[in-house]
């Protein structure tokens, strides 16, 4: 066991967790900081629109 501490963003709560308090269906991560968890849903909304701009590039 690292002693590392891992966060989570609990997508029902809209709340980060400190280590695994919830069913993973629940989480996003885990994260290294608690500001990483704090935008995991931006971050992933990011990464969503690049991911459809490359399919829009092979299909176009």
């Amino acid at each position: 066991m690292s002693g590392r501490v891992e966060y989570y963003y609990n997508l029902n709560t809209k709340s980060v967790e400190e280590g695994r308090q919830s069913p993973g269906s629940e989480l996003m991560g885990p994260y290294a900081t608690r500001e990483e968890a704090e935008h995991a849903l931006a971050k992933a909304a990011a990464r969503n629109e690049e991911w459809e701009q490359e399919s829009q590039e092979w299909e176009g």
